[in-house]
Formats: structure tokens, C-alpha cells, sequence
């Protein structure tokens, strides 16, 4: 990228107990967001993690 911007395609997103969904995180790789999300899920909480990638027009994909 020419104008010195990094790109964080991939989101870290928490649900809570009352289905509430909130960005937790945006990473630059997959792997690097799956660690993120492994490591809170693992916390034992009752709240879901998961990873999505962000597309192109900056909504999430998949």
C-alpha cells in the first residue's frame, strides 16, 4: 500500500448471553485473529468468539 496504511481484514466478534454482537478485535491475519479468539473462548465464559474477514466495502464476509 502506497499511502502507508495497514490493512485489518480479519474481526474478532463476541456474542454475549443476550445475543448482543460486538467487535472485539481487527487483525491482520487469520491466524493471528484465531489465537485472539481461541484465547478468550477459552476464558470458560459463556460468550461465543469467532472470526470473520472483513470484505472490500468494509462489511463482513462469511
Amino acid at each position: 500500500m502506497n499511502d502507508g496504511t495497514v490493512t485489518l481484514p480479519w474481526l474478532v466478534v463476541r456474542q454475549d448471553d443476550n445475543g448482543n454482537r460486538y467487535r472485539v478485535g481487527r487483525y491482520a491475519t487469520r491466524a493471528e485473529a484465531q489465537k485472539i479468539a481461541d484465547s478468550l473462548d477459552s476464558r470458560g465464559h459463556k460468550q461465543l468468539y469467532w472470526v470473520e474477514r472483513i470484505g472490500q466495502n468494509g462489511t463482513s464476509v462469511g
